[in-house]
């Protein structure tokens, strides 16, 4: 028994994650460019997220990221896409404890490396992240992600939170998926294959 846990992630050309969604999501360091991903949501857009949560067997959220989509999905009805998302289990990860009131919802409480990697251990199927960009550079440093699924934005921002920030620790990555939509954000798809792998150029 044991999952598998993908970065499911919302990014700039050069790696921007912070408030894609819009004015108050995450506005940490005067962060100016909020709301940068509603100008390049169209139907491919929202088929590929429909089918990443479709195909998702679990929620994995740092507490931020968690306050956001609970203030918003329970209240979204079925018709309108909220059954999958309500119903999946959902993982919280914080280092002071809380009460989760979103339903199906697991707190997991201390070191995110310790508690993710047991969450790993005892549950099959996939895991995806939503955001949490304080988690993944834990679970980055704790090697604990196995894939990277990324739309990214045509866009560049050159400020802000990014997927891979200053000092993670590097990784060897292997493309296993590829697809645009017609509003330009490519969706690709990566797995961690360990270490960077290393050369000369002849």
């Amino acid at each position: 028994m044991a999952s598998k846990l993908a970065v499911t992630a919302f990014v700039s050309l050069d790696g921007v994650m912070q408030a894609p969604g819009g004015p108050g999501e995450d506005d940490d360091n005067g962060f100016p460019h909020s709301g940068w991903l509603p100008p390049h949501v169209d139907e491919g857009f929202n088929r590929i997220m429909g089918e990443e949560l479709e195909r998702a067997d679990g929620m994995l959220l740092g507490r931020r990221s968690y306050d956001i989509l609970s203030s918003y999905w329970p209240d979204v009805s079925d018709e309108d896409g909220g059954a999958k998302i309500n119903s999946m289990p959902k993982y919280v990860a914080t280092r002071s404890p809380m009460t989760a009131s979103w339903r199906n919802t697991e707190v997991l409480t201390g070191d995110a490396a310790k508690t993710v990697d047991d969450l790993k251990r005892r549950t099959d199927g996939v895991i995806i992240t939503q955001g949490s960009s304080g988690l993944i550079r834990s679970l980055q440093q704790a090697e604990l992600v196995d894939e990277y699924r990324l739309l990214v934005f045509p866009v560049v921002l050159g400020t802000g939170k990014r997927l891979f920030a200053e000092g993670t620790v590097p990784a060897g990555l292997r493309l296993t998926s590829a697809t645009t939509t017609d509003a330009g954000v490519a969706f690709l798809t990566y797995a961690w294959t360990g270490g960077p792998a290393y050369g000369t150029v002849a």
